[in-house]
Parts: C-alpha cells; sequence; structure tokens
C-alpha cells in the first residue's frame, strides 16, 4: 500500500522484497482519488503508468500483479473495508505506515513491514522536494519513471504546485 507520489526506487525495492514472499501481490494506491496538490501531484493514473513500466522495466511480469485503486475516507474503520471490498482475497499487508498497520491488525490480517532502503533521499516527500528546488533526483526513482514525469512535464507541475519557479 501506499501513494506513490512518485513511485520510487524504494517502492521498487519493496515490490521485489514483498515478491520473494508471494505468488502474486496486490498493489494498493491509496488517495487514489487525489492529485494536483503539492503531496499529492498526480493523477492516479499516471501513478498507475509509473508502477507498471518500472515493473516491466525490471522484468516482472503482469501476472505477479494487480494495482487496485482505493481513495481515502473520512471514517478510518471504514477504509479497511473499502479496502476488502476492492481487493482480491489477501491475507497479508505490507506497509510501513502506522496507521496502515495498526487498522489492519485490528481487522484481523498478518502486518508485515517492509525494510526501508536509504529513507532520508528514497521518500516521495525528498523527491517532490527535490523536484521543486531543480535539484538532482533521477537517481532515486526507476528509469522509466523519470523518463515518464518528463514526458507528461510532472517536474514542472510540481514546481507550480509548490510555488516554485522553473530552475
Amino acid at each position: 500500500m501506499g501513494r506513490f507520489q512518485p513511485f520510487h526506487l524504494g517502492h521498487l525495492f519493496a515490490v521485489k522484497h514483498i515478491l520473494k514472499d508471494v505468488e502474486r501481490l496486490v498493489v494498493v494506491v491509496g488517495s487514489s482519488q487525489k492529485s494536483h496538490e503539492p503531496r499529492h501531484p498526480f493523477t492516479l493514473g499516471e501513478r498507475v503508468s509509473m508502477i507498471i513500466a518500472s515493473l516491466e522495466e525490471e522484468g516482472i511480469p503482469a501476472s505477479r500483479y494487480i494495482i487496485i485503486p482505493v481513495p481515502d475516507v473520512e471514517y478510518h474503520p471504514t477504509w479497511v473495508s473499502l479496502v476488502e471490498f476492492s481487493c482480491p482475497t489477501f491475507s497479508a499487508v505490507y506497509s510501513n505506515d502506522s496507521l496502515t498497520m495498526r487498522l489492519m491488525k485490528e481487522a484481523g490480517y498478518r502486518v508485515r513491514e517492509v525494510p526501508l532502503q536509504d529513507r532520508e533521499s528514497l521518500s516521495g516527500t525528498e523527491i517532490r522536494r527535490r523536484i521543486a528546488a531543480g535539484e538532482r533526483w533521477s537517481h532515486l526513482v526507476p528509469r522509466a519513471v523519470y523518463a515518464y514525469v518528463k514526458s507528461i512535464q510532472g517536474d514542472e507541475r510540481i514546481r507550480e504546485l509548490s510555488g516554485s519557479e522553473t530552475p
């Protein structure tokens, strides 16, 4: 589960790590209804495109994963029901988000944390900050994501949304 704003190398590491344990991974794209905001610059379709392009680039067959959008809800326990309604049957949840972990544990799911890689740099917040500031960020995302973000002028969108001028 993640927002993938944008999909970065930490997310890719997590997917590859989880696929060692499971036959098929359900990738839940959270906050799926949000876009064009400083914290949520990319649309659902853009995020899904980034994920697919990255996994294809890594040679991960589409048969090994499914991508499911799940919007936010105001009442947290309702969100678990929405995930269950939206996804195929699942037995374990992989997350490092404390609220997600708590809600899924309370609903009876086995919750596993994923080892984090270079968390200081590999975070959507840091990558968006670097993009807004005109700093180097290409080394923090899969090549496919960098190319995709550039092709949709996502870097320009992030700068505009953050109030930064184009460098």
